[in-house]
């Protein structure tokens, strides 16, 4: 984007309403007195959609940006026929993240997890200075080893070793880009952990996850597409969630929508789901707590070994916090659906069949809940349903594949010291 500005905007804290500068890269108000997410509020009220070749970035009027980079694509929403006539639904709209070029969905990391690392890369500027940090479950550490090889950014990635398989490349990655792993047995928490030992180095910073605004601003693009493409806010939108926080961005690009006065005044209704047996959120949610229920770190473990969707074992997701889930869930009259492997395993063979590309087992979760859900919902309701990852055999079809090694795994209670001494070295 030759004509590209960084873009103006202010924060919010969702809790106060006390509104501030973004003096950097700032992923809670200095002032908060109690746990709450901050919210970019855009000096555009009304977005301005560029074309589609300008990839996530089409949408840069409500990402908070300083420089835009190389390599991006954007949501592509289309109408189902096939899949929408076996569900006996009218209205079916289909958001696809990741390869599936007869639509013109052209995610080469195959997840959605690409318009938050395009995002938070843009909110970076050339002059960061110091050493990304992400943890991961796994598609997030793949499209943030994508974006930071092509642009050149030092990238530290922490994720667990029984999780590595989802690190393929189709291409090499540049050297700038350095992983460390959670020994086996170890979950996403775990890797979590070690980010948090690693960042407290001057050398490193952590990329914030749900905290850092240009990751959920980059991942409301898909209800940006969506809503874009259909003319108006959807009645009902369909996601499999892990820490939630598409489904916070969901909302927040809602508001933003209806603020914009051109796309109605709706508040589009959650329609979310985890994979049974690990239902922190779904538990919470059933029982009407804002906080969630005890679980136990090894049970937990053992929970999120059974489950095909690895990447939605987040056991400390932003569901309590001010602006998180729950509060999401309360506005949007929302809900949560469990969804057994066997149900998204269905779900995922039918998705393929009838609508032509292959999804991920995340993926598939959420059709599973929509196929649970579609008798109770009004045939001509406008449904969104969220594909946030697809088109994996059709990109490896044919290709060199490319994996990413480990530096070093570390046990899941690691030695700080140990931790930092190593992980210093590789910068």
């Amino acid at each position: 984007m030759s004509d590209f500005k960084p873009t103006s905007y202010s924060l919010k804290n969702i809790s106060t309403g006390r509104t501030f500068d973004d003096s950097g890269w700032v992923l809670d108000d200095p002032e908060g007195r109690y746990p709450s997410l901050i919210r970019a509020e855009y000096v555009k009220s009304r977005i301005d959609v560029g074309p589609e070749e300008e990839g996530i970035y089409r949408f840069c009027d409500w990402l908070p940006l300083r420089r835009t980079l190389a390599g991006s694509a954007s949501p592509v929403t289309y109408r189902s026929e096939a899949l929408a006539k076996e569900l006996g639904l009218n209205n079916l709209y289909i958001t696809f993240n990741g390869w599936f070029p007869e639509r013109g969905a052209r995610m080469t990391t195959c997840s959605f997890k690409e318009t938050e690392a395009f995002s938070v890369c843009g909110r970076m500027g050339d002059d960061f200075g110091r050493v990304l940090v992400v943890a991961s479950a796994g598609n997030t550490a793949r499209a943030f080893a994508k974006v930071c090889s092509l642009n050149k950014i030092p990238l530290l990635l922490c994720v667990p070793e029984d999780n590595l398989d989802a690190l393929w490349f189709d291409e090499p990655l540049d050297d700038c880009v350095k992983l460390i792993a959670s020994c086996c047995g170890a979950d996403y928490f775990d890797a979590i952990h070690l980010s948090n030992i690693a960042v407290t180095s001057s050398k490193f910073i952590a990329e914030g996850g749900a905290k850092n605004i240009a990751r959920r601003d980059g991942m409301g693009t898909t209800m940006l597409s969506a809503t874009h493409t259909i003319g108006r806010i959807p009645d009902y939108y369909f996601q499999a969630v892990g820490s939630g926080t598409g489904a916070i961005a969901a909302v927040e690009a809602n508001i933003r929508l209806m603020n914009d006065g051109r796309f109605g005044n709706r508040r589009m209704r959650l329609m979310l789901s985890q994979n049974a047996p690990f239902l922190p959120m779904f538990d919470a949610w059933r029982a009407g707590s804002r906080e969630l229920l005890p679980l136990d770190d090894d049970h937990a473990r053992r929970q999120v070994e059974t489950i095909s969707a690895k990447v939605l074992s987040n056991r400390r997701p932003p569901y309590s916090i001010a602006g998180g889930l729950f509060d999401c869930l309360k506005w949007s009259d929302g809900t949560i659906i469990d969804v057994c492997n066997e149900e998204a395993a269905r779900a995922g063979e039918l998705f393929e069949k009838l609508e032509g590309v292959d999804i991920h087992p995340a993926s598939a979760v959420a059709v599973a809940s929509l196929v649970k859900s579609c008798a109770s919902i009004d045939k001509d309701a406008i449904i969104m349903l969220n594909i946030t990852g697809g088109g994996e055999k059709r990109m490896k079809a044919g290709k060199e594949l490319h994996y990413l090694k480990p530096a070093k795994i570390f046990g899941i209670d690691p030695s700080p010291r140990e931790v930092l001494d190593f992980v210093e070295t590789l910068f």
